[in-house]
């Protein structure tokens, strides 16, 4: 059970960085005013990365033992 949390902890981590790092990029440079951005399409596509982000972490993580995903179905040989 020990895996599942360090995997979880691992992929939400790297999911919030994502979605920060996603968000970042859509403000922009400042040349529009802090009140002129469109809040809600900056959270949607920062959620989606976010999701897309911990789906792709299903295949594996580095941050955790040998990159293994404890949600992999097939053992690796």
């Amino acid at each position: 059970m020990n895996e599942y949390k360090a995997w979880a902890a691992a992929a939400t981590t790297r999911a919030v960085k994502t979605a920060a790092q996603t968000a970042v990029s859509l403000i922009g440079t400042g040349a529009v005013g802090f009140t002129d951005l469109d809040w809600m399409q900056i959270a949607s596509v920062a959620g989606v990365a976010a999701v897309v982000s911990l789906l792709t972490s299903v295949a594996g993580l580095p941050e955790v033992a040998d990159g293994k995903s404890p949600l992999a179905s097939a053992p690796v040989e």
